[in-house]
């Protein structure tokens, strides 16, 4: 199924590739304030978010607010909240040049060959023109960045991530909280010993492993070292990919994630954590409903707490800078970019930012402050008080970042590295020769 799956994603990128001369867009992507009389109609949203989270919840309201003054209006959401069959539906209707007026998509590769082939509305100039872009969080919006600087995608969410404990477990191992990256393996070791399982992750989905490796790089090269290692320009072979290697291995050895790990899947990690089985969770505010309210099984709600991405020694990035995600972005399709399209955006994105940040969540905007729910421990207001200060560098999740061919094989390999099956050497001397072999399809 994998198989096909690859297949399919590779003759939709070879398909897109083969339009980029005859079928780019003869809209201009700079254009964002077009002219024109406001017709009211059906607009569609092709989504990968929960079908019941706060994203869509409010959008909809939003949609049927407009509506009220716009009669006929009306967002269609078209939801796809499993990511491998949404990227493969995004890349075969971009491929069709049948994208809707607006679409969910990371700062990948693919998405950059569509704002390429001019098929995205410049959203720097969008949310300027709509006099909001100030508003936004510079870290959300830099997530949302190509590696060139431009932005064509639309933040809705700020998160950060931690590495959340459980306090007595690590008493109870006679470990403390680590002050380095490096000293995680034998921290593994000791929670091992003492009967208990180190870190609980979802295995099943891939991304929360692949968030490991690129922990090292980050502190050893920056944010650069990714950027060069998905065209070829660094390698796996090169000191921060070998330390980053012998790390995941490392961990490995320790059995620092529970047993099985690979086969389980987002809700058993969660489980584990909040049931006290595990001592570690590498997880994002989004769990803050999760991990700091009432919500949470008062046999552990006392002994948890987060540390932020430990450095290492010589780290070229700061405490305050680690996984800072604004979310998968939205796009605005610049071949039906229209006077309705604007004018629905220019309602909703001012009316967003308030509506989010009462749910509780933090808004990618700072000119609203987040509702803290009345059951939150005080853990809640800690992690969002994480967000102010936060450094000008942050940690890219690497499926973002690699083209999707290398990056679904360098999931495969890593599964196989943690679990012992292959050595660093191999992973990468599998790995380089990857990068080299599809890395030129998408960076020219």
């Amino acid at each position: 199924m994998k198989n096909m799956f690859r297949a399919a994603a590779a003759a939709a990128v070879t398909a897109l590739a083969l339009t980029a001369c005859g079928g780019a867009s003869s809209t201009d992507p700079s254009n964002v304030s077009p002219t024109g009389e406001i017709k009211a109609r059906e607009i569609s949203w092709l989504l990968s978010r929960p079908a019941d989270g706060a994203v869509i919840n409010i959008m909809k309201k939003l949609a049927d607010d407009y509506a009220k003054d716009h009669p006929g209006f009306e967002l269609n959401l078209i939801t796809t909240p499993d990511r491998p069959s949404y990227i493969q539906k995004l890349e075969t209707l971009a491929a069709a040049n049948k994208l809707p007026e607006l679409f969910d998509t990371d700062a990948t590769p693919f998405a950059q060959q569509l704002a390429k082939q001019g098929k995205m509305v410049d959203a720097e100039k969008l949310l300027e023109s709509l006099d909001i872009y100030d508003n936004y969080r510079p870290g959300a919006l830099d997530y949302q960045r190509f590696d060139d600087g431009s932005l064509y995608m639309i933040p809705f969410q700020f998160e950060l991530e931690f590495i959340w404990y459980n306090k007595a477990l690590l008493e109870k191992a006679g470990v403390a909280v680590p002050t380095s990256l490096d000293d995680i393996p034998a921290m593994c070791t000791a929670l091992r010993s003492a009967g208990i399982t180190p870190i609980a992750i979802d295995g099943q989905d891939q991304w929360p492993l692949e968030r490991y490796i690129a922990y090292q790089p980050f502190r050893e090269a920056g944010p650069e070292f990714v950027q060069k290692l998905k065209k070829g320009e660094a390698k796996f072979s090169d000191p921060a990919g070998q330390k980053t290697l012998n790390w995941m291995a490392e961990l490995g050895k320790a059995k620092c994630f529970q047993d099985g790990f690979s086969a389980q899947g987002y809700s058993d990690a969660q489980n584990q954590f909040t049931s006290g089985q595990a001592a570690m969770y590498n997880i994002g505010t989004w769990e803050l409903p999760s991990l700091a309210t009432d919500k949470l099984d008062p046999a552990v709600r006392n002994d948890i707490d987060f540390f932020t991405l430990p450095t290492t020694a010589g780290s070229v990035t700061a405490a305050n800078e680690f996984v800072s995600p604004s979310g998968i972005g939205m796009a605005v399709n610049a071949t039906t970019y229209d006077p309705l399209v604007s004018d629905f955006l220019k309602f909703a994105l001012e009316k967003y930012p308030a509506e989010y940040a009462a749910t509780g969540a933090l808004s990618p905007t700072t000119d609203v402050e987040t509702v803290v729910p009345a059951n939150a421990t005080p853990l809640y207001q800690k992690a969002l008080d994480q967000a102010d200060g936060l450094g000008s560098k942050q940690a890219m999740p690497w499926d973002t970042q690699l083209d999707p061919t290398t990056n679904g094989r360098l999931q495969q390999e890593l599964v196989l590295l943690v679990q012992g099956n292959i050595t660093p050497e191999q992973f990468t001397e599998t790995m380089d020769k990857a990068i080299a072999q599809n890395a030129p399809k998408f960076f020219k």
